[in-house]
């Protein structure tokens, strides 16, 4: 925890200097939280990785103590960092902030897609040290959620069409479907349309290549 901690000082006392330098100050400090506070629930083998999730759910809510509070402050907190760091890099946005399902989400409202990057790229690297900012203030990890400009949403929207596609594939030939490699975030919402639709599904791989097959209920 203490080698966390340090990174952690280093990015929030000392922002950074340029947008495109962003998703570097996180590559080697995002291993835990891939399949950890990002989440990627599964049905089949995957369903271990879903309890995994909720027991650490279970551990966030009893370190972040005062609940709704709590989730209120992380927002602030990361909305001042963040907002630091738009000045810093000279770009336009405004910042909202809300709790929803346990957890803080702050969404930046931009018209540019900078912030976005490719495949989200940048957006991941600026979730990342958001919670950073969020566990230096508080001491507590963060599962807090950033958008930037609505690509979450509009990608959520993409997922669920392409899993409901998937689903339909596997009914009708009987056989697995393997998806295109996904994140965390994106692999969860796969797995939830496919649970909903009475399938079975579970991740395979490693990262960044890790993917979401489809499989018929045995």
């Amino acid at each position: 925890m203490s080698e966390n901690t340090d990174v952690t000082e280093d990015v929030t006392t000392e922002p950074v200097d340029a947008v495109e330098d962003v998703s570097e100050v996180v590559v080697t400090d995002d291993g835990a939280s891939k399949d950890g506070a990002s989440g990627d629930g599964a049905s089949g083998d995957g369903a271990s990785e879903n309890a995994a999730e909720v027991v650490e759910d279970a551990d966030a809510d009893e370190a972040s103590g005062d609940g709704e509070d709590s989730l209120d402050a992380e927002g602030d907190i990361a909305a001042d960092y963040l907002e630091e760091l738009l000045d810093i890099a000279d770009l336009d946005g405004d910042i909202d902030t809300y709790s929803e399902g346990g957890r803080a989400h702050v969404s930046i409202v931009t018209e540019g897609d900078v912030l976005v990057g490719r495949n989200g790229e940048v957006l991941d690297a600026l979730q990342e040290l958001a919670r950073l900012a969020v566990m230096t203030e508080t001491g507590h990890r963060s599962r807090l959620m950033l958008d930037v400009a609505g690509h979450r949403e509009r990608r959520r929207k993409e997922l669920k069409v392409l899993a409901s596609e998937a689903v339909s594939e596997v009914k009708e030939s009987g056989e697995p479907v393997r998806m295109a490699p996904m994140n965390p975030f994106e692999r969860k919402i796969v797995h939830d349309v496919v649970a909903a639709a009475g399938l079975v599904s579970e991740s395979e791989g490693v990262e960044p290549k890790r993917r979401v097959v489809v499989m018929p209920r045995a």
